[in-house]
């Protein structure tokens, strides 16, 4: 809130003294809301990028899962011991998705 009201005020400041210089009102006006919008947007662009990383889930959210996939490109193969769910989604690997080799219910 103090920003806007510091870029408000910033602008507002330097169109009067631009009004005062001769230049035209209705410019300095159109000039004035423009840089107002462009600079807030750029402004809440770089809080969203400053914002925290969120939290990691608790250990007792992750179930234990025995999964392994393979890559249908290279043949690499990945073991999956912990997943937000069941029946998770398999990883990207060589920019294809990998198969599953194990059953899930297998143990």
């Amino acid at each position: 809130m103090f920003r806007h009201r510091f870029l408000a005020f910033a602008i507002v400041a330097v169109c009067a003294f631009l009004v005062v210089r001769g230049a035209s009102v209705w410019g300095v006006i159109v000039a004035g809301l423009a840089a107002f919008a462009i600079i807030s947007v750029g402004l809440a662009m770089l809080g969203g990028l400053a914002s925290p990383i969120p939290e990691p889930p608790p250990p007792g959210e992750l179930r234990k899962v025995r999964l392994t996939f393979q890559c249908a490109v290279c043949g690499t193969e990945v073991r999956m011991t912990a997943a937000a769910s069941d029946d998770p989604e398999p990883p990207r690997h060589c920019l294809e998705e990998m198969r599953v080799v194990t059953n899930p219910y297998d143990d």
